[in-house]
């Protein structure tokens, strides 16, 4: 558990390698899940501290992401994007990018990040300095695109990466370390992604999440939010290339990994 800014981050892995996310604001009581891959781990986690749900919010539609929600909502209020209420569990609140909810204390921002899927969001809580991205920024990586093009998912990964550095970024999958061994393949020289390579492998051996992570080191070692990196293009033998052509190589490179 992590306390940040008037809030407890808590991370609870789910299913084979998903993280589902609960905040928790103990001067009201209030407390939000960051979706919902199963029930019986976050109810579980949710008992342990004696929280009671009071917000579920959705990033996308996929099940390994709502398949919990509805043994879990209770009185929960349940948010989720608009453009996916038709295939996402019965939404209470429907928004867009641009909208701006409370969640437990937080001022929370709504940020389209099409790509993985078309109608995925992320919720931002600046005053906490938290993102919740599931498949859209990954620590080490992004989502494959399934719904979106490489265009879209470039555009919502400048998004994310405008965030302040010291944002952590909780996003939904332990895919980390096999994130980082395809970006060393790509840039075997950066001594950032060398560092953490390491660090990620002593933390898997170990047995450890390493999800949430920052946005400072995603800036420095994600392959995907380099793309219009000048020293990474010129690795890539791509200096000349529009920088949304680099990420979508990139991508398409991942893909075959």
């Amino acid at each position: 558990m992590t306390k940040t800014s008037g809030v407890e981050l808590v991370t609870v892995p789910c299913l084979s390698d998903n993280y589902a996310f609960l905040v928790h604001d103990a001067a009201s009581g209030q407390t939000a899940l960051i979706d919902a891959p199963e029930a019986a781990p976050i109810q579980a986690a949710l008992d342990a501290r004696g929280w009671v749900l009071t917000d579920i919010l959705l990033t996308h539609h996929h099940p390994d992401h709502v398949d919990g929600v509805d043994a879990l909502r209770g009185q929960a209020r349940v948010v989720g994007a608009a453009a996916d209420a038709h295939r996402m569990p019965a939404l209470d609140l429907a928004v867009v990018e641009g909208d701006t909810i409370t969640v437990c204390g937080q001022k929370t921002d709504v940020i389209d990040v099409s790509g993985h899927t078309v109608g995925h969001i992320a919720f931002h809580m600046p005053g906490a300095a938290l993102v919740f991205t599931a498949d859209s920024l990954m620590a080490m990586g992004c989502g494959r695109l399934f719904e979106g093009t490489p265009a879209q998912m470039w555009d919502s990964l400048l998004k994310l990466r405008a965030l302040p550095d010291e944002t952590v970024v909780c996003s939904g999958h332990e895919y980390t370390l096999s994130n980082a061994r395809f970006a060393q393949t790509l840039d075997p020289e950066n001594q950032a992604l060398k560092s953490r390579v390491t660090a990620i492998t002593t933390a898997r051996d170990a047995g450890q999440a390493t999800v949430p992570s920052t946005l400072a080191d995603e800036k420095q070692t994600n392959p995907f939010l380099r793309a219009d990196d000048p020293a990474f293009k010129a690795v890539l033998g791509m200096s000349e290339a529009r920088d949304v052509d680099v990420f979508a190589h990139v991508r398409a490179a991942k893909d075959k990994f």
